[in-house]
């Protein structure tokens, strides 16, 4: 287990291409796309934190802590912030809450180079593509990351990243990979998703 790190899902956003559904739980060959999160990261992370404003979808997942936001309206790196503020860790590891293949090898890899790579944000890095959304974030942000959404920005998190101290843990692009960060952002990615779980059955 990972004790000094609490696992986050961001289980926000407006998912205006599902008719308003929530991504998270749409369920794809019978279970819902949380529910394949939380099952990987109940095996990593002693905490796990779903940050929503929709509480009472969740409210199943006894066992993890359900929080709102506290800035609204301000994308993911409210949710980071909430979360940041709800847990006595040392740091999060945040996840979306549309990634339904997430892989518990890269998940470790990138726990043991944060390990050894101190810093206030650890984003993984395939080919020219990052990924915030499957990123390590420490306590140590809070001040600046409250600074920043009090003022008059676009809250786009690449714009964030300039303020802090980001490190990249490249990874090779593979099959493995590319499932790993598998998203969905369309109702077509259902498909895909289906695919690839029927490929490793």
């Amino acid at each position: 287990m990972a004790h000094n790190i609490s696992g986050v899902i961001l289980s926000g956003g407006a998912n205006k291409r599902f008719n308003g559904i929530i991504k998270a739980k749409i369920v794809i060959d019978g279970k819902t796309i949380i529910s394949r999160i939380i099952e990987i990261m109940s095996n990593i992370f002693d905490e796990i934190i779903i940050v929503t404003n929709t509480p009472d979808e969740f409210r199943e997942f006894k066992n993890c802590k359900i929080i709102g936001d506290q800035f609204l309206n301000k994308g993911p790196l409210g949710g980071i912030h909430s979360a940041l503020k709800e847990s006595e860790r040392e740091a999060l590891f945040v996840f979306a809450g549309d990634m339904p293949l997430l892989d518990s090898e890269i998940i470790a890899k990138q726990i043991d180079f944060y390990t050894t790579n101190k810093c206030d944000i650890l984003i993984p890095q395939i080919e020219q593509f990052i990924e915030p959304l499957h990123g390590i974030y420490t306590k140590s942000l809070i001040r600046i990351l409250e600074d920043f959404l009090e003022g008059d920005n676009d809250y786009a998190m690449t714009e964030f990243f300039k303020k802090a101290d980001v490190h990249y843990l490249k990874i090779e692009g593979s099959e493995k990979t590319r499932r790993a960060f598998t998203n969905i952002n369309s109702p077509s990615d259902i498909s895909t998703v289906k695919e690839l779980l029927e490929s490793t059955d």
